[in-house]
């Protein structure tokens, strides 16, 4: 009887968790080695599980990356827990994110609590960004850390400054089940080039924005076509906003603001097409979109 060609071999889903703005989606771009969510100081970026692939000799890792958790104010930040929580039952490994200069507050601890709905996975904590505090600082939080629960693991790591990105890694594969590849080995993410593209477009209008437009923008793609007589595509991309005052903001006086935003798309989506782009965004208004459970529909929510 012939042994299975994954002998010995480990792949499977992991999840990192945290408050609004811990590091999670940088992490994880980090850790595959290219962009694959966006990312923002804003919280809330992240409004979907975004799954990222690292494939190595002995395991593969696939990172999903969540919103984060947030006491919701409105119908589209039920949905993002809702989310949150629908996708941690699946879930291999469950990474808490924490990072090294926060003292741990009531947000980390009700998540912490969370984690015991999902008694399947295994559980990791993640001090993130150790780069921004003095090592006296990471010891300490490493200690609050352990205090929160018998970890499987407990590992501090930088993503701006990739250290201990392999002995994460490594340690997460050690903790997944033994699996053939669950995709190619050329394959970074499962998200597809309409949602990457209307990503970049978004992460580009978070840009420079405060209070509350950000948790407001939307972005949808009508069409991305190729040109036949010069290299070039074309895109067609709405950000939609709740109200006339937003919309105001995101054009900018004489569109100036529209075409800083479309010069830093362009300059994340090219690379990622391979070619020229020609981009053109449409301002709109969706009253009060986060709330309104058709309208949250049509935007993909």
């Amino acid at each position: 009887m012939t042994e299975p060609e994954h002998e010995g071999y480990r792949a499977g889903f992991v999840s990192f968790v945290g408050r609004p703005n811990v590091g999670k989606s940088t992490l994880m771009n980090a850790l595959v080695g290219t962009k694959v969510a966006i990312t923002s100081a804003k919280p809330q970026t992240t409004r979907k599980a975004i799954r990222g692939i690292i494939s190595g000799d002995d395991g593969q890792v696939i990172i999903v990356d969540t919103p984060g958790v947030h006491r919701p104010r409105t119908l589209l930040g039920e949905r993002l827990n809702d989310l949150v929580q629908s996708t941690l039952g699946d879930m291999d490994v469950i990474g808490l994110c924490v990072p090294a200069g926060d003292k741990i507050g009531p947000g980390d601890r009700y998540i912490n609590q969370q984690l015991d709905d999902y008694p399947r996975a295994k559980k990791v904590a993640i001090v993130t960004k150790i780069d921004a505090v003095p090592k006296a600082r990471v010891a300490d939080q490493l200690l609050a850390v352990s205090q929160l629960r018998e970890w499987d693991e407990i590992i501090p790591v930088s993503s701006i400054e990739a250290v201990q990105l392999d002995v994460l890694v490594a340690q997460l594969v050690k903790l997944l089940p033994e699996s053939p590849k669950l995709y190619p080995d050329e394959r970074i993410t499962d998200e597809s080039l309409e949602d990457r593209i209307a990503e970049f477009i978004r992460e580009a209008a978070l840009e420079g924005v405060h209070d509350e437009l950000p948790h407001s923008l939307a972005v949808t793609i009508d069409d991305i076509s190729t040109r036949d007589d010069k290299p070039l595509v074309d895109i067609y991309a709405n950000i939609f906003v709740e109200r006339d005052s937003q919309k105001a903001i995101v054009i900018g006086k004489h569109g100036a603001r529209l075409r800083e935003v479309g010069e830093r798309a362009r300059a994340q989506i090219e690379p990622l097409v391979e070619s020229k782009v020609f981009l053109s965004l449409r301002v709109k208004v969706a009253r009060e979109w986060q709330r309104d459970p058709k309208q949250l529909g049509r935007l993909g929510f």
